[in-house]
């Protein structure tokens, strides 16, 4: 089986989910509003096929409010506010709500401004970033996140041996006229999560996307337990792409909300700057979906390459999955559900 082949197990209802979810984290301790956008935006990343980063992240998320480590009630701390400016401490608070907070914000305000950017340094892991990019869209709007983790480093800098960096994603969405184009990707050739599944499940990449300690490539996830590291887009040939890229999402993300490495934090801290904008405040909603549609178009219309299916754009594959599991519910992988089983009866919750 491929390294990046998923394992389905049974399918299950949608707003089942979201309930088991929010009821966990619920009775966890977090506040409601904190457990429905928490389970929102993993089982969303269920929905569009992201299943390393949806409610697999749930059993951690549970640890790390079990150990003190995530904040479960109360607000940001705004450090800085210019209207369309604005920066958070996010005080380790659940990354999922920080963000869609700091959406809804924006949301609120691009209709004036045109532009709305949102830095927040010291929150809690925020999931799988495809999974704001529909809210967005869909209201005509252009939604980009870089995201970053201060408190890891797993990611060696172009050629170096030691990590320096986090994976450091970046998504943006915009609309088309049609389905939206829908970006989500990771400075680095894979992510952490992936890298802890196939290690977990004793399996190796399809290619060498890992470097061992003595800088060789390696397809092996355990040589991040000895000193290795995830290589940079691009890997040891052209990696320089994904270091300038993970260099960007990290200044962006800890320079402007102003707390990241230099402060030396530890666990699943991350760092976000995200911007929301307004396509009205320029040439136009329809001039610009008038030109995002001809991009698409344009792609969609290039030839396949021998032995491959037409061109697809980012996200499309995604929404083809959300609308599948709409409709017959979420092919969750196996084992997830069993993971959370132990913590449903310690908390006292019913599975789905």
């Amino acid at each position: 089986m491929s390294a990046v082949e998923s394992r389905v197990g049974d399918r299950h209802e949608a707003g089942a989910l979201r309930r088991f979810a929010a009821d966990l984290f619920a009775a966890a301790g977090l506040e409601a509003p904190k457990a429905e956008a928490v389970a929102d935006i993993l089982v969303e990343a269920d929905m569009l096929g992201h299943d390393t980063h949806g409610l697999e992240l749930a059993v951690r998320y549970l640890g790390e409010i079990e150990a003190g480590s995530m904040t479960l009630s109360g607000d940001p701390e705004v450090l800085s506010d210019r209207g369309a400016c604005l920066a958070w401490n996010g005080r380790r608070l659940p990354g999922p709500w920080l963000v869609t907070r700091a959406m809804e914000t924006a949301f609120e305000r691009v209709a004036q401004y045109g532009t709305v950017s949102v830095a927040i340094g010291n929150g809690h892991h925020i999931g799988c970033l495809a999974a704001y990019l529909r809210r967005a869209a869909e209201r005509g709007l252009v939604l980009s996140i870089h995201s970053s983790a201060p408190g890891i480093a797993t990611v060696a800098p172009f050629g170096g041996l030691r990590a320096a960096l986090s994976p450091a994603p970046f998504s943006i969405g915009f609309p088309t006229g049609g389905d939206p184009v829908m970006i989500d990707v990771s400075a680095s050739i894979t992510t952490n999560n992936m890298a802890m599944r196939l290690s977990r499940e004793g399996r190796r990449y399809d290619r060498p996307w890992l470097m061992s300690a003595e800088g060789e490539a390696s397809d092996d996830p355990a040589v991040l337990q000895r000193g290795g590291t995830v290589l940079p887009a691009g890997g040891q040939d052209h990696g320089q792409k994904g270091y300038g890229w993970a260099l960007t999402a990290e200044a962006l993300s800890q320079g402007l909300s102003g707390q990241g490495r230099a402060d030396g934090p530890k666990g699943m801290v991350n760092a976000v700057f995200l911007q929301v904008i307004d396509p009205a405040a320029f040439a136009g909603l329809d001039a610009f979906t008038r030109q995002a549609g001809a991009i698409a178009d344009g792609c969609r219309a290039s030839p396949p390459r021998p032995g491959l299916g037409p061109v697809r754009l980012p996200g499309e594959a995604g929404l083809r999955r959300y609308r599948d599991a709409e409709a017959k519910g979420v092919a969750l992988r196996e084992g997830i559900l069993d993971a959370l089983r132990p913590w449903a009866g310690k908390l006292g919750v019913a599975m789905p």
